[in-house]
C-alpha cells in the first residue's frame, strides 16, 4: 500500500520541467554570437526571450556584451535590446596586441547571478565558458536550479557537470532563428574582432551590416 503511494506522488519529468518557479536569464552575447556563427543562423531576440522563459515568471534577463561606443549601429541594436525585455550590460572592448578587441564578462555574470540567487529559482545561463562553472556549482548550493543553453561543440564539460538541465542550441535553432525580412534592425557586435567576410562562413561582418 505504501509503495503504491510512493508512486502515485512521484511528478513525472515534464511536471518537473515546469515547476521552475521565478526565472532569470544570463546570456554571454558574445558566446552566443559565435554559436549562431557556426549554426549559420541569426538570432530572433523576441523569439529567444520567449522561448528560455518558457512561459514561466520572468524576473529580469541580462545580456552581457562588449560595446565599441563609438559603432552607431551597434548602439542602435543595444537600444533596440533595452526596449524590448533585455537588461544591458556592457563593457568596453579592450585592443589586443594582435589587433583583435574583447571584452570578458564573466565576472559580471557570475557577481549578478550571485546577487540576485535569493531572488529567483531558476537561472537560464545561456554560454558554454567553462570559467563560469564555479559560479553555476555555487548558487546551485542555494538550492537555485541551472539550465546551461548553449551549443554542445563550444560548451565546457564542467560546465554541464554542474548544471541541472543542458539544452543544445542545434536542438532549438528553429525556435530561435530569425526569418526573412523580420525582426530589430541591427545585428550584435561580438567581443572579438572580424574581418568583413568571414572566410568559413561568408557570413559578413555583423558590425557592418544593416538588416533589413
Amino acid at each position: 500500500m505504501l509503495n503504491n503511494l510512493q508512486e502515485e506522488s512521484i511528478f513525472t519529468p515534464e511536471q518537473v520541467l515546469e515547476n521552475r518557479g521565478r526565472v532569470a536569464i544570463f546570456i554571454d552575447g558574445s558566446n552566443l554570437f559565435y554559436a549562431a556563427l557556426q549554426l549559420g543562423i541569426e538570432i530572433d531576440y523576441t523569439k529567444l526571450l520567449s522561448r528560455l522563459t518558457g512561459g514561466s515568471r520572468l524576473l529580469r534577463s541580462f545580456f552581457y556584451t562588449g560595446v565599441d561606443r563609438t559603432n552607431e549601429k551597434q548602439q542602435g541594436f543595444l537600444l533596440w535590446m533595452r526596449r524590448n525585455g533585455y537588461r544591458v550590460i556592457a563593457k568596453d572592448l579592450v585592443q589586443l596586441p594582435d589587433g583583435s578587441k574583447k571584452a570578458n564578462l564573466d565576472v559580471e555574470i557570475a557577481v549578478d547571478m550571485m546577487a540576485l540567487v535569493d531572488s529567483y529559482d531558476t537561472a537560464v545561463l545561456v554560454s558554454g565558458d567553462g570559467d563560469l562553472a564555479y559560479a553555476v556549482n555555487s548558487v546551485s548550493y542555494r538550492g537555485v536550479r541551472v539550465e546551461v543553453v548553449s551549443l554542445r561543440s563550444m560548451t565546457s564539460d564542467s560546465l554541464i557537470n554542474v548544471s541541472d538541465r543542458y539544452i543544445d542550441l542545434e536542438a532549438v535553432k528553429e525556435d530561435i532563428q530569425k526569418t526573412p525580412r523580420q525582426g530589430y534592425p541591427y545585428r550584435p557586435l561580438p567581443e572579438m574582432s572580424f574581418l568583413e567576410q568571414s572566410p568559413t562562413s561568408g557570413m559578413v561582418d555583423p558590425r557592418l551590416e544593416v538588416q533589413e
